[in-house]
């Protein structure tokens, strides 16, 4: 079995406790960057169409993250659409990113860094 780190998001008592993988959290936060206006794909050309052909696993290329107890920093390298307002398409990439990292993961998002490696046409 491939080593993976995991983290503990909730503890549930004598019932058990439910553990998440870094790379799931980046599969999360790479499929949010994908559904902003404005993202053609994260780095490694990983589009939203793909994503649903290919699966999770492949999500993550173009995202890091870090996860230090219960708060996460999430590092996404992006290519946007020729045309788009950049510092607008980076913020919309950043508050959709940490909104559905927190919402569903319940670790607290302190940092998403944008990198914009590259522009195109969708």
């Amino acid at each position: 079995m491939e080593e993976r780190n995991t983290y503990k998001i909730y503890e549930g008592g004598n019932i058990g406790e439910v553990q998440i993988a870094d790379d799931v959290v980046a599969s999360i936060a790479g499929l949010a960057a994908t559904e902003v206006k404005g993202v053609i794909s994260l780095a490694g050309g990983v589009t939203a169409e793909l994503i649903s052909k290919l699966g999770m696993k492949k999500l993550s290329k173009g995202v890091k993250v870090v996860v230090e107890e219960s708060n996460v920093t999430v590092s996404v390298a992006i290519n946007v659409e020729f045309g788009s307002n950049i510092p607008e398409v980076s913020a919309k990439v950043q508050e959709k990113v940490k909104t559905t990292v927190e919402n569903m993961t319940g670790l607290s998002v302190i940092g998403v860094n944008v990198k914009v490696l590259g522009i195109g046409e969708e």
